[in-house]
This record gives C-alpha cells, structure tokens and sequence, in this order.
C-alpha cells in the first residue's frame, strides 16, 4: 500500500477520492504521521507540531486510527490513555480530508477504535463553536445508549493566546454491546 512521507512542498496533497472508493480503516503506522500533519494543516484544525502527529503514528498506534482509500489517508484519529485512567480514551484531534467529508469517516474511526479498546468512559474537549464535534460525539453517545457529559476542563484564561475554552465531555460506555 503506497504511503506519501515527503511532499515537494508544504501544501496537503490533493485528495479527488470519489465517494463511492472503498475506505479500509487502520491502526497507524509511523509513516502515517506525516499525512495525518498535512490533513490537520490542510483542514483547518489546531495544528500541533509535526513531532506530535508522527510520535502519536508510531507510539500509540494501538489508540489511533487512520481511513485510506486506494492507500491515501484521508482521516485520522489520535488519541491515548490518559495517565492513571486505563479505562478511558481521550480523543486528540480528529480530522478528515474535505474529498471524504459526508461519508461518516469521523464517526466509523472512532467507532473502530472502540471496537478493538476495552474502556468505559470515551473522553475529548470540544469548543463551544465546533458543532460538527460536539455533533459527532452527540452521534456516538447515542449509538451506545448514553449521553455526552461535560466538565469545566481548559478555561480561556488558562491558554496563553486566548484561544477559546475547552471543556471535557465524557460518554460512559459500559452499557454498550
């Protein structure tokens, strides 16, 4: 399966997955860093240093996920097990190529995630304005028979640039099948 690592310049690659093109979803690989950095840069999203996204593709490949078609990755989850709850996992950063948007990438990564996890309490901050996360994480709720519960976690006055607050919201898992 052939996986982008350099790119001649720092713009995403171009994505032109027709919908109705197989997706596989998979744990990462530590090639796989590099691109889900350029679907974060690429989409709009908080972008972490490129350290981040390829350290979370090699370490902790267990916990994140990305969605291929024809072997480009065209989503990604990362997220970890917080330090003193093995129970839970705390979704990182989600992202999905704008070509693949409307499929149910997001929502079919994290579900896959959960599958192969034995937790029971699933974990994220959303901002107030991101309704398309607070929607997808909404849909998960649901789908396993809870409710997202949220938490006062990172205040705005907390972030040295003033970016906007982002509470916790936990979904308790163990009433699912």
């Amino acid at each position: 399966m052939p996986t982008r690592t350099q790119h001649e310049t720092d713009d995403p690659p171009t994505d032109t997955t027709p919908e109705s093109a197989p997706l596989t979803i998979r744990p990462t690989t530590a090639a796989d860093g590099a691109e889900m950095w350029h679907l974060a840069r690429g989409g709009g999203l908080d972008l972490n240093s490129s350290y981040a996204y390829l350290l979370y593709a090699r370490d902790f490949a267990d916990t994140c996920r990305v969605a291929t078609v024809d072997g480009n990755v065209v989503g990604f989850v990362m997220a970890h097990r917080p330090p003193g709850r093995p129970r839970s996992v705390f979704v990182w950063q989600v992202g999905v190529s704008p070509a693949a948007r409307g499929r149910g990438v997001a929502g079919r990564m994290i579900e896959d995630l959960l599958d192969t996890l034995d937790v029971d309490t699933l974990e994220a901050t959303v901002t107030e304005s991101n309704g398309a996360s607070r929607a997808l994480f909404g849909s998960i709720a649901r789908n396993h028979g809870s409710e997202v519960v949220w938490h006062d976690f990172i205040r705005t006055e907390d972030f040295p640039d003033g970016h906007e607050a982002e509470p916790l919201l936990q979904i308790d898992l163990t009433g699912r099948s």
